[in-house]
C-alpha cells in the first residue's frame, strides 16, 4: 500500500444533507461523469437517515429517490472500509433529526500527480481546508461594497 499511496492524491470527504430524507437525486448523474472523467475516485460512499430520537441508520444504496429506478446501482458496494459507525455517529452530529445524509470520501485524482512529485520532492502536506462558497461570495460583496 505505501507504493500505491505514494502515487494517491489528497482525499477528501463532504456530508451533504438531505432535509426531510427527500433526496431529488440531481446530482447524482454529475457524480458519475466526475468519476467517468478520472477526476475523482470515489472510496466510500454511505447513506444515513438521523431519526427523530437522534438514533442513526445506514440506508442501502437503492432507490433513494423513490422513483423505482436504483439511482446509484453504479456504486453499490463502494466500500473501502474507510468509514466505521463512529464515523458515521460523527456525521450524523450535524445531520438535523428527521433528514438524511450521505458520506462521500472521494480521491482527488485529478491532483495525484502533482501530490506525489512534491511528496517525492520531500514536501509534506501540514494544513488543509474548505472554504465555504457562501462565505466567500460574502467577502467578495463586502469588499466591493467597500469600494
Amino acid at each position: 500500500m505505501s507504493g500505491q499511496s505514494d502515487e494517491m492524491g489528497p482525499i477528501d470527504y463532504i456530508v451533504v444533507e438531505f432535509h426531510g430524507n427527500r433526496m431529488t437525486g440531481e446530482g447524482f448523474p454529475l457524480l458519475v461523469d466526475l468519476v467517468d472523467r478520472g477526476l475523482i475516485r470515489i472510496l466510500d460512499l454511505v447513506f444515513i437517515r438521523k431519526e427523530e430520537d437522534g438514533s442513526v441508520v445506514a440506508l442501502e444504496i437503492a432507490d433513494l429517490t423513490g422513483d423505482g429506478n436504483l439511482d446509484l446501482a453504479v456504486f453499490e458496494g463502494v466500500h473501502s472500509g474507510l468509514l466505521g459507525q463512529d464515523d458515521l455517529e460523527e456525521a450524523a452530529a450535524a445531520v438535523e433529526p428527521g433528514n438524511s445524509a450521505g458520506l462521500l470520501i472521494y480521491e482527488n485524482v485529478w491532483a495525484a500527480p502533482f501530490a506525489a512529485a512534491l511528496r517525492r520532492g520531500g514536501a509534506e502536506l501540514v494544513a488543509s481546508g474548505r472554504l465555504p462558497v457562501q462565505a466567500v461570495i460574502a467577502s467578495l460583496e463586502a469588499a466591493e461594497a467597500a469600494s
